[in-house]
């Protein structure tokens, strides 16, 4: 089962599951997911090929949403959920295929659409390949070497939090080969969907980015059309990675959406 990091207790409340995106981890969500357990359970996990969670070498929505089914199951109950970017995914394609499990869901910045972002994050994934990290003792080192490669400090910082220093060999958090080779099935949507999917009719919100592309005005309708009770909110002045630049806000909306 995948990893995950408990914050809160059990309430009358659903659980929430907090489900990142490509490259990311339970970890970076924490205060989000410790300020919003204040009412509630909340886990953030790590998924597959990330974090602390098992490696495999497939790595597709049905297999992730598979993946979510089984922490929820876990939990005895239906569970309400929060995804960003892949995780935003990951997510929808659970509400299609098991909306039994589901009560809420909330998509940070994604749409059930392609994506052609292919260059930017195999970029990525080749820089981390190519670092060399067996001698390395300390994050600024690492942090020197990635920005041979990787210019944007924001973007290695957050890389950098998955390089594990401390505990054994120096090691990436991730899978890297499963992700590369995986890398267009992850940015794509499947279509026809997987057999048994049907369009979820429960409480749906797609907050995104306002300064972002990846929830564009033409995605609506596919949204719609699978998610029709869909809402649809801006964090103002937010990029693609609204969690990290707007969090406060972020939270606001997400509990504002829970509490209806």
């Amino acid at each position: 089962m995948l990893n995950f990091i408990a914050h809160g207790s059990d309430t009358a409340l659903p659980p929430l599951l907090i489900v990142p995106g490509l490259f990311g981890s339970g970890r970076n969500w924490g205060v989000i997911a410790k300020h919003l357990s204040t009412t509630r359970r909340v886990l953030a996990l790590d998924m597959r090929n990330h974090g602390d969670s098992f490696w495999s070498d497939a790595h597709n929505y049905p297999a992730m949403a598979e993946d979510l089914a089984a922490v929820i199951e876990a939990e005895g109950r239906a569970c309400d959920l929060l995804g960003h970017s892949m995780g935003g995914k990951a997510v929808m394609m659970l509400a299609l295929t098991h909306p039994g499990l589901v009560e809420r869901i909330v998509v940070a910045d994604m749409a059930p659409v392609r994506y052609r972002h292919g260059a930017a994050h195999g970029g990525l994934i080749a820089a981390m390949k190519a670092l060399k990290i067996d001698d390395l003792t300390s994050r600024m080192e690492a942090d020197r070497r990635l920005s041979e490669t990787v210019e944007d400090a924001g973007t290695r910082a957050f890389l950098l939090q998955s390089l594990e220093l401390r505990e054994g060999p120096v090691r990436w958090k991730f899978n890297l080969d499963a992700l590369q080779a995986n890398l267009e099935t992850i940015l794509d949507w499947p279509e026809p969907l997987p057999q048994g999917a049907h369009p979820f009719g429960g409480p749906a919100l797609f907050l995104y980015g306002g300064a972002s592309d990846y929830m564009r005005p033409e995605y609506q309708p596919a949204v719609r059309a699978l998610f029709p009770q869909a809402a649809f909110e801006a964090i103002a002045g937010a990029g693609h990675w609204l969690h990290a630049e707007k969090p406060r806000l972020v939270e606001a909306a997400v509990a504002a959406f829970l509490a209806r």
